[in-house]
């Protein structure tokens, strides 16, 4: 079991967001956030079931930038499970969900479309990385990608982003990018593009 908590929609056949914090967050985290970018939508916010020194996390990882592979792989099947469970005891409809992460959550939402076909419709991913490599990526035509992240990130080099960007494009998602001159921390500009993309794609 995961702790969350879900709200629902104002507005009938928009999108669920699944909310996924950051090292250290917590499901209330992102809440601010799903009101400034899709304030209409039924909204899951999920806490990470991993604890690292006190701090929630989605999965394990071995050092700063090197993640613990069998726990990325577990933790990914029981969030994407988890999400269709809770589509269930909830109502919402599996096949439109839009995940927002940052940082760690970011990166389990990349791993659920690396590792998971049709996990998500779509994804808004702040300041992520490459989950895993050496992966068949599922097909992700229709699939929506929003990268947010800043040039001089200390914690997530630029390249490491630009493969992600790539990867996911090889697998045919399509992909828009946004890049600040910022380092690890959200900015309300990325938001601010985030909501575009958001109406662009889903307020039609």
């Amino acid at each position: 079991m995961m702790k969350h908590v879900y709200f629902e929609g104002k507005k009938k056949g928009a999108p669920t967001l699944v909310l996924l914090h950051g090292t250290g967050g917590n499901e209330h985290d992102l809440l601010s956030l799903a009101e400034m970018i899709a304030p209409d939508a039924a909204v899951l916010s999920v806490r990470g079931n991993v604890l690292e020194n006190g701090m929630p996390r989605f999965f394990r990882r071995l050092a700063e930038g090197v993640f613990d592979e069998q726990d990325l792989l577990f933790r990914t099947k029981e969030l994407t499970e988890f999400i269709s469970e809770k589509a269930k005891e909830y109502q919402f409809d599996r096949n439109k969900v839009v995940a927002i992460g940052y940082s760690n959550g970011a990166n389990i939402a990349a791993s659920m479309m690396y590792h998971h076909e049709q996990s998500l419709n779509g994804a808004i991913l702040f300041h992520a990385m490459v989950p895993r490599r050496g992966v068949n990526i599922p097909d992700l035509t229709n699939t929506k990608v929003f990268i947010g992240a800043g040039k001089q990130d200390p914690l997530i080099p630029l390249n490491e982003t630009k493969e992600l960007i790539e990867d996911l494009k090889k697998a045919n998602a399509s992909v828009t990018e946004y890049w600040v001159n910022g380092g690890h921390q959200l900015v309300r500009e990325e938001v601010e593009e985030a909501k575009k993309w958001y109406d662009q794609h889903y307020n039609k």
